[in-house]
């Protein structure tokens, strides 16, 4: 089973991170959930973004660097929305990644300026009439990560797989969750 990192989107450690987590706990895999926030969390999406913003990408990366650094290496990293970078931060900068899974959006190499390390396998999950997506980061993500999966899902929900979240779709949520343990299973 695996060792992961899930790092939470931009409403915080919120209960459906932490639901999302134990399900894969339940599954047999180890799950670290950090808390980029320090314990705030948000109801609306635009609340929690306007929050990350004052905190600023160099200051996410670092706290998110911090926790991992006495961690193994061989480690899966999930990341949700906001957290999709914080995880692909990771991958890209740390040997040894076993996989990456990022859920309401893909990310793009150049946005670091790197290559996607040979062998280390994702996916991503993003909904369809998302107002969040990013269609050309999901372009350079299939184009420029080996073995890229993209999951489309319908629906115009960021937070689809949010248990209890507004967003919440429970199809695409019940859909991705399957996508994502098949993933992690051979891991």
């Amino acid at each position: 089973m695996a060792e992961i990192v899930l790092f939470h989107h931009t409403c915080g450690l919120t209960d459906g991170v932490r639901s999302f987590a134990e399900v894969l706990r339940e599954a047999g895999h180890t799950v670290l959930t950090p808390d980029l926030f320090g314990g705030r969390t948000f109801t609306d999406v635009h609340d929690g973004v306007a929050y990350a913003q004052t905190l600023r990408e160099e200051l996410l990366a670092a706290r998110a660097a911090e926790i991992v650094s006495a961690m193994p290496h061989d480690l899966v990293y999930g990341g949700m929305s906001m957290g999709a970078a914080r995880a692909a931060e990771q991958v890209i900068g740390r040997p040894g990644a076993r996989g990456a899974f990022f859920l309401y959006g893909a990310i793009a190499p150049s946005w670091w300026q790197a290559a996607w390390p040979a062998g280390v396998r994702s996916q991503a999950h993003v909904g369809e009439v998302d107002a969040f997506r990013e269609p050309e980061a999901e372009r350079e993500y299939v184009a420029e990560v080996p073995n890229a999966q993209l999951f489309v899902y319908p629906g115009s929900g960021h937070l689809f797989a949010e248990a209890g979240h507004p967003d919440h779709d429970e199809k695409a949520a019940r859909r991705a969750t399957e996508r994502v343990l098949a993933f992690l299973a051979p891991l």
